[in-house]
């Protein structure tokens, strides 16, 4: 590497080192939504205005929906010759790499069947048990007794309370699949306000089928 011109080296062997790039990460992030969206505006879709990520292609009975996470696209689509074509166009304008039928993405499981889409987030439920130490747990049925009330500034706050939130987070992307546990969840992240002082509590998460 080389020093630009104009600029004197203080000392032979010395290198620059490059504290901030030109673009940064948000900066990148935009440019690159800028330039998608524009791309799929181009090609016809719509862009949601309840969900920015989301983009909707309708002429007459055939449907495409593209959901946008970072880099990665999911396609869904009713006539499988209009989705070729449109990954054609997709694969001419980025460098892209078509990996079929979604069956993983975000926590979620999907499987596609003759009666419609299914979803489950079994894996990712494990995944919290476990990270909880709670997976030789007996599981129970109802994860909360009713109208029990949690003390708020009773016995000594935690130090680090942020694997709690973490936890409770992971609680909250669990009620996609799992909306009975909605209330529950709601009673936890109350407790998590950063106004509020997290004391101890037991955390007991069920699986459900």
């Amino acid at each position: 590497m080389r020093a630009p011109e104009g600029y004197k080296v203080p000392k032979y062997g010395m290198v620059c080192r490059l504290k901030n790039s030109l673009y940064g990460l948000k900066q990148a992030s935009r440019n690159w939504y800028s330039k998608l969206s524009q791309t799929l505006v181009k090609y016809g879709f719509q862009e949601s205005h309840a969900d920015h990520s989301l983009f909707t292609y309708s002429r007459g009975h055939i449907f495409l929906g593209v959901l946008i996470y970072v880099d990665d696209l999911v396609i869904a689509r009713n006539d499988t010759s209009v989705c070729s074509n449109f990954k054609q166009y997709l694969c001419q304008c980025f460098h892209m790499k078509d990996l079929g039928a979604v069956k993983y993405f975000l926590g979620l499981e999907l499987a596609c069947g003759p009666s419609g889409l299914f979803m489950c987030q079994r894996k990712y439920t494990l995944d919290i048990i476990s990270e909880c130490k709670m997976t030789y747990c007996k599981p129970v049925s109802f994860p909360m007794e009713e109208n029990q009330k949690l003390a708020l500034d009773s016995g000594p706050a935690y130090p680090d309370s942020s694997c709690f939130r973490r936890l409770v987070g992971r609680l909250i992307y669990l009620t996609i699949t799992l909306p009975e546990i909605t209330y529950y969840v709601h009673i936890l992240s109350s407790l998590c306000s950063p106004h509020n002082k997290l004391v101890g509590m037991q955390l007991c998460v069920f699986y459900g089928s």
